[in-house]
């Protein structure tokens, strides 16, 4: 395997700088960074495909590391300074080993459809947080995929990538900033799937989630954290629902992720009954 050393901040470093700080950069190079055991093992499982590894020689690599590197296949490696590794390292802890990694195809093929599939809808998701936890939801409660539109927090993003726990790259994250595509596709859904539901959400008291059926195959449509769903997706819903509160709650909603894990798992739950 090709190794080249890197011992000053030349224009490889440079580069993996802005992998992990700019977004219109790994859209131009097409790849992100990745750190952290679990995400990275989670990569390989799901067999996304590695570009390079990046690690320093000047501390002890652990079994798992020098496995890694020994065994996966990758385009270039790349052996840092230990100063260097510092630098880039967004953790407390330098990451021994860190990886470049392709992004995928944005496309709805991704998603492989069960006879009946759980799907999920975040329009114009607007905080990193909420988006990493929302498919470590969907990786956790069996959702198919999840699709993200409009204008939205960046999907490749090294802190919605650490806050999914690694579930990242296992549940088919689809970008899709054509409505009128995701118009098309319920409409294909409901040809294919006759009892096919769009189920949106909403805090303004509609109808009470315990009362929904949700055997169905069906897509949730999860609003913007500040503006909820958009006209078009409510035009488009089916059913809109709500997650009920406490009489007494002086909260008026939940928080995004939090609300489309309860919906999840409510989901699940009427499955198995």
């Amino acid at each position: 395997m090709k190794v080249n050393k890197i011992f000053s901040k030349n224009a490889d470093f440079q580069r993996f700088q802005v992998l992990q700080s700019n977004r219109n950069k790994r859209y131009q190079y097409n790849e992100f960074l990745v750190e952290g055991v679990r995400c990275i093992n989670a990569a390989i499982l799901n067999n996304w495909h590695i570009s390079s590894f990046l690690y320093t020689e000047e501390t002890p690599l652990s079994n798992w590391a020098t496995d890694l590197l020994k065994n996966v296949k990758t385009d270039v490696n790349y052996e840092l300074s230990h100063d260097l590794m510092v630098e880039l390292s967004k953790k407390e802890d330098t990451s021994e080993l860190m990886a470049i990694v392709r992004m995928r195809e944005d496309t709805l093929s991704q998603i492989h459809l069960s006879d009946n599939p759980i799907l999920a809808l975040f329009d114009r998701p607007s905080n990193k947080g909420n988006l990493g936890t929302m498919i470590r939801s969907c990786d956790a409660l069996g959702i198919t995929g999840l699709i993200i539109t409009g204008h939205a927090v960046d999907l490749y993003d090294p802190d919605v990538i650490s806050a999914s726990m690694g579930s990242f790259f296992k549940i088919p994250v689809i970008r899709i900033a054509d409505v009128a595509l995701i118009e098309n596709f319920i409409q294909n859904m409901k040809i294919d799937y006759p009892a096919f539901q769009t189920i949106g959400t909403t805090a303004h008291k509609e109808r009470n989630l315990f009362d929904v059926d949700l055997t169905t195959p069906l897509l949730f449509m999860i609003g913007n954290e500040t503006d909820g769903l958009c006209n078009r997706f409510k035009d488009v819903c089916d059913i809109l629902t709500t997650i009920p509160m406490s009489m007494d709650s002086s909260a008026t909603s939940l928080n995004v992720a939090c609300a489309a894990t309860v919906l999840f798992y409510e989901a699940v739950r009427q499955r198995m009954v």
